[in-house]
């Protein structure tokens, strides 16, 4: 699936039914750690990833770009770093002119001002007012590789991004993925609609007949209670 059908297909999803959608199918699926979030709100992001490490310098991003198809998102490897703003609002720039989607960063950036009036989607722990003092040793998968928490993404992933956080997907379960998504999404929607129609949750799922199957099975779960009516919710 191309970056452009990615994005199609995503607009009317979230990162949240992508993850149910992961745990329905039992694909793997990688979630961004807690505290990556848009720099705007309402930002959105998806596209293959462009994964690079930092090692101090700019210079590995723009050789990053040099080989960026459209539609990519940049996934910067800063080591979950604080202590510095990666990039700025000349390398965020320079990734709105190159037509990538996105910049999804293990660190911080800087110069807040300027990269919430350019509007660019970036995801990252939040702003540091300094930039790197340092400049390690580059490593030899440097542009193939980016360390993300406790997991790693390539090429070979997806990347979608919003309010909620981010997610990293294989390319190669994303279709299956985005359209089980999308059922769920259309199945809770009706279920919201519902709710506000004043037919309650409850009686959507046939919860108090849950009770009585738990009661005479304690073995008996939530989950297989939904996989018997075909609820969204959880499965």
């Amino acid at each position: 699936m191309n970056n452009r059908l990615l994005a199609e297909k995503f607009a009317e999803l979230s990162t949240p039914l992508i993850a149910d959608a992961a745990l329905r199918l039992r694909a793997p699926i990688r979630i961004a750690p807690f505290g990556i979030h848009p720099v705007n709100a309402d930002n959105r992001t998806a596209g293959r990833a462009l994964p690079a490490k930092h090692f101090g310098s700019v210079d590995v991003f723009l050789e990053a770009m040099e080989s960026a198809d459209a539609g990519d998102v940049l996934v910067i490897d800063n080591g979950g770093r604080t202590d510095e703003g990666c990039i700025g609002d000349l390398t965020t720039l320079e990734a709105r002119s190159t037509s990538l989607a996105g910049i999804v960063i293990w660190g911080t950036h800087r110069d807040a001002p300027e990269l919430k009036q350019i509007g660019f989607p970036i995801f990252s722990y939040g702003s540091c007012s300094s930039g790197p003092q340092r400049l390690d040793p580059r490593t030899e998968d440097a542009l193939r590789v980016a360390k993300f928490g406790n997991f790693e993404v390539t090429k070979n992933d997806a990347v979608f991004g919003d309010d909620d956080g981010c997610v990293f997907v294989e390319l190669k379960s994303v279709e299956e993925i985005l359209k089980s998504a999308r059922e769920i999404w259309m199945t809770e929607r009706k279920q919201a609609d519902r709710i506000k129609a004043g037919r309650t949750l409850r009686e959507q799922l046939k919860f108090a007949e849950y009770l009585k199957k738990r009661s005479a099975n304690p073995d008996h779960t939530f989950r297989q209670h939904l996989r018997e009516i075909g609820g969204a919710i959880e499965e």
